[in-house]
């Protein structure tokens, strides 16, 4: 039997998200307790044609049902597009309708994360918009409390909603230092919440 996991499910476009979702991943991995699944989503078409291939050339494969359904818990991550998720991520969303039918995530942890290209770009709206639908699905929403001491100290990225990064135009700014060790921080606490629920604790 394969061990618990945490899907860290992301849509990238300039590479800022991925590398946030392999952060997270390394939290989920650094609390011991359990895996951390790494998974993203296809580009949408406008033409509304099959584009994308099933498997990526490179990086994390693409998400099916099985993922979401399976895992102990969630961290979802998306650039901010005019304050919300970007639309590949938003029609992933929009068609897990059949595990809302069946409850499969009611009382699974999330965690949300994002990446904008200016400082006041959207990071809260976005974090709170990707929140959302999993609310409907019955997830229970953590953030980051204000106990690490990171989210104060913080001159970039980084909110109670979640980690975020400020990657600059084009993506010319680096993950600071303050911005790394909350992603990694919401990683492991999400996998120590997700164990303590499935060990009934």
């Amino acid at each position: 039997m394969s061990k618990p996991f945490i899907l860290v499910l992301y849509y990238s476009r300039h590479g800022s998200t991925e590398e946030m979702a392999k952060l997270i991943a390394r939290g989920v991995e650094f609390s011991g307790y359990l895996d951390a699944r790494l998974r993203c989503v296809p580009n949408v078409s406008s033409t509304a044609e099959a584009v994308d291939p099933e498997v990526p050339d490179t990086g994390a494969i693409f998400c099916d049902d099985s993922d979401l359904k399976d895992c102990a818990g969630l961290a979802l991550g998306s650039p901010t597009r005019f304050g919300n998720m970007a639309a590949p991520l938003k029609y992933f969303i929009d068609n897990t309708s059949s595990l809302w039918v069946s409850g499969s995530l009611v009382d699974k942890p999330f965690s949300t994360f994002t990446s904008t290209s200016s400082l006041h770009g959207g990071q809260e709206s976005t974090l709170l918009s990707m929140a959302l639908p999993l609310i409907h699905h019955g997830m229970l929403f953590c953030g980051i409390p204000y106990t690490d001491t990171k989210l104060r100290d913080t001159e970039s990225g980084g909110t109670p909603y979640g980690p975020s990064h400020w990657s600059g135009t084009g993506g010319n700014k680096k993950i600071t230092s303050e911005e790394k060790a909350l992603c990694i921080a919401q990683g492991q606490r999400l996998a120590t919440i997700a164990s303590k629920m499935l060990n009934g604790t």
